[in-house]
């Protein structure tokens, strides 16, 4: 099994082809400038956006002894309030709490912080925890742009912290079982390589009109970077994922996990080509902006990667509602959450059928990927080494850059072209789709 494991120990998805970022300042220098943790200490998280998979990753954390929850930060007083209980009745102790996350980062005695805000806060929220001295946790997808996944990089480069990225996969059994398998070469060549995401419990987002925010929310502040817009329940706490000014849908939200991890089992980091097509087909009147059907078809030396999703259909690819299928010339690798199996290719031998590979029946996971992804940065953080990370920036930083071109092909409507030395795409149309737009007086960091 230690075999099978050395996949979450390091990382080949650098970003190489995707963008090059020079050191500003080394990391040593500043890493001195903060507390050293030692194996036996306690370790003080905060939490910046406590709803969804903020608490689901705080949560997770929390089941380490040696993991304390010292302060939360969140633009809603309500969930404020029910995080603070929630915490309380785990551990016995209220953390403090605030409205604006970075009078929490003035804290010392903070070392880590987990985000959980909506995309488009994640790049200001993780420079701010790194330049502050913290330890970071990101929810996926790590940006909501290709220009700040490159600026996160460069930040951690310049900062010398440890920061995982929530795509919690990367912990899972199955998955580096899987990868093994792949890259052991007994599936034969593989030409094709699906992902995708069918989401049969997303109904429809309803028509609802503006409105004044719910008593406790600091809208302004929820907003942030965002276009200045009228409150609206639909753009609030979950639905948010299915608004361009805040997210990207399926395409950024689902994609990275399974891109990631395609991507990493076929040992490659940025596409040559990207196209896409789709739209709101199965929801055409509903409020949401992003598409609820996407095939984005994504071209690979040798090799070429499918995402495809759907919102209302469970029916996905093998029987499954998400996954990957490495499709070889001796049988198929199918790999999701719940598992991983082999179909095998036939061939006729002296009139008889014989399977080209072995095939192997469903094999279950044999731990909990997100809380041994939990458990595997407390560990990082203790030996203060960032190889030791599951999924580390410039891991995070592939996977949500490959899974923006998706959307930024849709956009377009047409196939664009990368060029991995320059880090850009031929196309200054699709160029200007890298760029964040930040608004409301909130600037772009600069590191």
């Amino acid at each position: 099994m230690n075999s099978r494991r050395k996949f979450i120990h390091k990382s080949i998805l650098t970003s190489a082809g995707l963008a090059t970022l020079p050191n500003l300042l080394s990391a040593e220098h500043l890493s001195a400038r903060s507390k050293r943790i030692g194996a036996n200490d306690q370790i003080n998280f905060d939490l910046i956006g406590c709803k969804g998979m903020g608490w689901s990753n705080m949560h997770s954390h929390l089941r380490i002894p040696e993991v304390n929850c010292v302060a939360l930060a969140d633009v809603d007083q309500s969930v404020l309030d029910q995080r603070t209980e929630d915490v309380y009745k785990l551990r016995g102790k209220r953390p403090k709490q605030y409205k604006d996350y970075r009078l929490m980062l003035e804290d010392p005695d903070i070392d880590a912080v987990i985000i959980g805000t909506p995309d488009h806060w994640h790049c200001l929220n993780l420079i701010d925890s790194l330049s502050a001295g913290k330890h970071a946790y990101t929810e996926k997808p790590l940006a909501n742009s290709i220009e700040e996944c490159n600026l996160m990089v460069k930040a951690v480069d310049r900062y010398g912290k440890l920061v995982q990225v929530g795509q919690w996969q990367r912990s899972g059994s199955q998955y580096a079982q899987a990868i093994d398998m792949v890259k052991s070469g007994k599936l034969g060549n593989i030409r094709l390589v699906k992902t995708w995401a069918y989401q049969g419990w997303m109904n429809p987002v309803p028509q609802l009109p503006n409105s004044q925010p719910p008593a406790g929310v600091d809208y302004k502040m929820w907003l942030g970077p965002a276009p200045d817009r009228p409150f609206n329940a639909n753009r609030f706490h979950f639905n948010f994922r299915w608004f361009w000014d805040y997210a990207g849908g399926l395409m950024t939200d689902w994609g990275v996990h399974e891109i990631d991890i395609a991507l990493y089992a076929m040992g490659v980091s940025a596409p040559k080509s990207v196209m896409a097509s789709g739209g709101k087909l199965a929801y055409p009147d509903d409020a949401s902006e992003t598409p609820d059907t996407l095939q984005t078809v994504y071209e690979y030396d040798g090799f070429n990667m499918l995402w495809e999703h759907a919102t209302g259909i469970d029916g996905g690819n093998y029987g499954t509602t998400e996954g990957i299928a490495f499709i070889g010339n001796n049988g198929t690798l199918v790999v999701n959450r719940g598992g991983w199996k082999i179909i095998a290719e036939t061939e006729n031998v002296d009139g008889k059928k014989k399977e080209k590979i072995e095939a192997l029946e469903l094999i279950k996971p044999e731990w909990p990927a997100q809380r041994m992804h939990s458990k595997n940065f407390v560990e990082a953080i203790k030996a203060n080494d960032p190889t030791l990370l599951n999924c580390g920036i410039k891991t995070g930083s592939v996977a949500a850059i490959n899974a923006h071109m998706g959307n930024i092909a849709y956009k377009l409507g047409e196939k664009i072209y990368w060029d991995a030395e320059k880090g850009q795409f031929t196309s200054p149309k699709a160029n200007k789709l890298i760029k964040a737009n930040y608004n409301n007086g909130w600037k772009l960091p600069k590191v």
